[in-house]
């Protein structure tokens, strides 16, 4: 039997602006004092459970977990949605956050701010609201979807419904069977909407890694505007026709690890490891690598309030930041590949955010943008 079988039609059960994480709390939120609304009150269990019949419109079908590995041979890791508690601190930074929203018009640089300081914007209640601002999207435009004809008609249709299965991990465990198809139908529209939006726009395997994302914390609609948006902009060179234009970005890691640690550039240049490790990273904002929920959605508030090049700028702080591990396993392509394309759990994003905040002002991309365009030469 096939390890994944085609869904039914694509489920409108959910209202466009419904997302499960958010707003599963939204009545228990009601109720609770001042002091706590900005705490997000989910939690999630996993039942366990690997197989499922569902009764589309192909009758009854048996949907097995596929396998969580990509084309690429990369697995993507399952997520805990675990939460901790919030200090007093932050929820005096949910207040701030609250007040930069309520003003007329919206304190966008105040919330910018927010989100790339410690600890970012809290909770999924409060980036529901934050992430549209930062982009300057107006969530009140909203468009018509395609119709599901127009959809499947697309020739990217079945790729993308392959990718989708393939990131059951990335949903929040324990929701409804039912629940968790309807999202997948989210995101399968969600994905297609964008690239018949605009055809000259190339689907690539990981833009699910990013859709997914955004659609559990703002629902269907507002993703739809945060990926047209994104597509256009910070993710243009990924949706490309080749990837030429990607593996040339991904060459400014090299001179700004030159700069830093001269010893570990030399001896990643001499395994002739390359890029392609932080390929995944770049390409998915990091969804596709991480266990941990909380520190995905740490970095997408972080790299949507800056600017477009940061992932690069947060890679080489994690190279750098593992220079011991990397100088402790062989000087050679498969070994420090291997090393660096499974991120720890443990990893001080907080720190290493602010190291390549540092690194974007120290070394902008004009100043070593000479020596990415040699280096791309010689490859």
């Amino acid at each position: 039997m096939e390890s994944w079988v085609k869904r039914g039609a694509l489920s409108s059960r959910w209202e466009d602006n419904t997302n499960y994480v958010s707003d599963s709390v939204s009545a228990e939120e009601d109720s609770d004092k001042e002091d706590e609304e900005c705490v997000n009150l989910v939690e999630l269990k996993s039942d366990g459970s690997d197989n499922h019949f569902y009764h589309g419109r192909l009758g009854p079908q048996l949907v097995q977990e596929p396998e969580r590995v990509d084309r690429n041979g990369c697995v993507a890791a399952e997520l805990s949605f675990a939460e901790a508690p919030l200090s007093s601190i932050t929820r005096e930074k949910c207040r701030q956050i609250e007040a930069a929203l309520a003003e007329d018009p919206v304190d966008t640089l105040k919330l910018k701010k927010l989100a790339l300081s410690e600890g970012g914007l809290v909770n999924d209640a409060l980036r529901r609201k934050v992430w549209p601002k930062l982009l300057g999207l107006d969530t009140q435009a909203a468009t018509e979807p395609p119709t599901e004809k127009e959809l499947e008609a697309h020739a990217e249709y079945h790729q993308v419904v392959l990718d989708v299965d393939r990131s059951l991990k990335r949903f929040p465990p324990g929701i409804p069977y039912e629940q968790r198809v309807a999202l997948q139908d989210q995101l399968t529209r969600l994905i297609l909407r964008v690239i018949i939006k605009y055809p000259h726009l190339r689907y690539y395997q990981g833009y699910h890694d990013v859709a997914v994302t955004f659609l559990l914390v703002v629902g269907e609609a507002d993703a739809f505007q945060i990926m047209e948006k994104l597509s256009t902009e910070h993710l243009k060179e990924c949706m490309e026709p080749t990837m030429d234009k990607t593996s040339y970005l991904l060459n400014y890691i090299y001179p700004l690890i030159l700069r830093v640690n001269p010893e570990l550039y030399e001896y990643m240049e001499r395994s002739g490891v390359g890029t392609m490790f932080c390929l995944p990273w770049f390409l998915t904002w990091y969804g596709h690598s991480l266990n941990q929920y909380g520190d995905v959605v740490r970095l997408y508030d972080y790299f949507l309030a800056s600017p477009r090049l940061m992932p690069l700028y947060v890679a080489v702080a994690l190279v750098i930041h593992r220079c011991d591990e990397i100088f402790s396993v062989d000087c050679d392509m498969a070994s420090i590949h291997s090393l660096l394309s499974q991120i720890p759990d443990n990893v001080p994003f907080e720190s290493l955010l602010k190291q390549a905040t540092k690194l974007h002002e120290d070394y902008p991309p004009r100043s070593i943008e000479a020596e990415v365009q040699e280096r791309f030469k010689k490859e």
